[in-house]
């Protein structure tokens, strides 16, 4: 089984998987533009195809909801494409773009999966997902049972990793520097707070009290809780000598669905410039930390 590989194309994140299949491309074929072969390995039940260039797609998400998407690549046996629309109210800027090529191999083929999207620092999610669906995929055209799959956190936190998205940038700011991680966890908000110790007894972190320890790092020196809104964020400041020298923020939110994405961001002042070498090792180790406690976790 190869593993996704993560480029960018025009600026967009692009994930290609290759899989090679023990059967000719007519058959691979059914199973990823029929109806009822692509509902039953596909994340989303399909109630309409119109095969053919600029047809409509229907998906069903199984909660209530129905996503949308138009053809955009047809020649028989060998390129399919869609594009799915961007749900209104979403943050994504554009529509993701799903193909599959397939090459003749033998007497089998080679499956050449892409997704094109927006969500760099949900690529991990992504990557990981689809590596369970392809599974799906191959069982289908083998004719064997599909068996209910979901992407292991395991799996999850080595993409991160692989593609480096466990890594935190430097910005400039008006009054001095910014350091920022995003990262797609994989357990619900709410679960990641009451770990993080949001809901310590009897009321959970307070402003103007102290920071729950799991918020903070030996290596810098936390001050009181300046804003806090449960289960999706809590700030505090962190000190130098002694002082304020500006603020740590720590954000949850629902991220792509499989778990909660956090930002956490620690500001400073220019005359503490060194200070952000130190922030970007002591927050990757920590937001680490905090994913491999979540990997212990029963689902």
């Amino acid at each position: 089984m190869s593993k996704a590989k993560l480029t960018t194309v025009e600026g967009r994140p692009v994930l290609r998987i290759e899989r090679r299949l023990a059967h000719p491309p007519k058959k691979v074929w059914r199973a990823v533009t029929e109806p009822e072969h692509l509902s039953r390995w596909y994340p989303f039940t399909v109630t309409e195809l119109d095969l053919r260039l600029g047809g409509k797609i229907r998906f069903d998400d199984g909660q209530g909801s129905t996503l949308e998407a138009v053809v955009t690549e047809l020649e028989p046996q060998r390129r399919f494409a869609f594009s799915t629309n961007a749900p209104a109210g979403t943050s994504r800027e554009s529509d993701d773009l799903v193909r599959f090529e397939l090459q003749p191999l033998d007497a089998g083929c080679l499956l050449v999966f892409t997704h094109v999207f927006d969500d760099r620092y949900g690529a991990a999610s992504y990557a990981s997902g689809w590596q369970v669906c392809l599974d799906a995929l191959e069982a289908v055209v083998d004719d064997r049972p599909v068996e209910a799959g979901y992407p292991v956190a395991e799996m999850h936190d080595a993409y991160v990793e692989r593609f480096g998205l466990d890594s935190g940038t430097v910005s400039e700011t008006a009054d001095g520097w910014l350091v920022r991680f995003e990262r797609q966890l994989t357990r619900p908000v709410e679960t990641v707070w009451a770990v993080l110790g949001g809901q310590t007894p009897p009321r959970g972190p307070q402003v103007g009290g102290p920071v729950p320890q799991a918020f903070t790092s030996d290596e810098v020196a936390s001050g009181t809780v300046t804003s806090v809104k449960a289960p999706a964020l809590l700030e505090y400041e962190w000190q130098s000598r002694g002082r304020a020298a500006g603020r740590v923020r720590w954000e949850l939110s629902s991220g792509t669905g499989h778990g909660a994405r956090l930002v956490l961001t620690q500001t400073g002042p220019n005359e503490l410039a060194a200070e952000r070498s130190r922030a970007l090792k002591v927050w990757k180790a920590r937001i680490a930390a905090l994913a491999e406690q979540l990997r212990g976790l029963p689902r």
